[in-house]
């Protein structure tokens, strides 16, 4: 359902932009997201500022970021913000040598405060798309599985009652702070048979203010409600 699920969310996008009530935006990874944006007009996104809510991830990745916000802001005219380090730091201690520096700590500053944070889900099984995409082991998404874990938000795992784990990745983990500014909406763009389990688990956690998906999803969590 990727290109249903790109044109819904690039409508809801160019529509939020357009509203003028956010100053900044927000968005995750995904190849949900690299749709909305490949769907979306050129259009004149006016002083919104758009900034990634965590770090890149390997270059031969098609969802990485830094190349979705370059698209972004191509097309919006807008200001975009990447966060110039890696999703996951090689350890706890790098992570907090990384966060020290000037430029990477006001980019992530930016993106707690954003208004609208547009995510994506993914899954905590060896088709993960972190496991895909080469940025944690087999291992790890294993271990993960192993206490519980469903779904995925944010590089951040729930499991099936919505309680966010603490892994072996959360230390190292450079994404926006989940409980960040009580202002901001976040709204996941996800969909698909694969991603039912790990969408109800990420529901749960009530941190969701919207979900755009696709008829089937939807029905299926209809059908089993949190």
């Amino acid at each position: 359902p990727l290109y249903a699920l790109g044109i819904a969310g690039g409508g809801f996008l160019r529509r939020e932009i357009e509203r003028g009530d956010h100053a900044g935006s927000g968005l995750g990874h995904g190849g949900t997201q690299a749709a909305a944006v490949q769907q979306m007009p050129r259009f004149e996104a006016g002083k919104v500022r758009f900034v990634s809510l965590l770090g890149g991830l390997t270059r031969n990745y098609a969802a990485n970021p830094h190349d979705v916000m370059h698209r972004l802001a191509e097309k919006t005219g807008a200001q975009s913000y990447v966060m110039p380090v890696p999703f996951f730091a090689n350890s706890a201690e790098d992570r907090e040598v990384l966060l020290a520096q000037r430029g990477v700590r006001e980019v992530f500053e930016m993106s707690n405060r954003a208004e609208l944070k547009i995510v994506g889900v993914g899954t905590a099984d060896s088709g993960a798309q972190l496991v895909a995409s080469g940025m944690i082991e087999p291992r790890e998404i294993s271990e993960i599985r192993a206490v519980g874990g469903i779904g995925e938000m944010l590089g951040h795992f729930f499991d099936g009652t919505g309680r966010v784990l603490e892994t072996t990745l959360t230390a190292r983990t450079l994404a926006v702070d989940l409980d960040g500014s009580p202002q901001s909406r976040i709204v996941a763009i996800a969909g698909g048979h694969s991603k039912v389990d790990a969408l109800r688990a990420i529901l749960l956690s009530g941190r969701l203010n919207g979900l755009i998906t696709d008829e089937p999803t939807a029905r299926a969590l209809a059908e089993d409600p949190v």
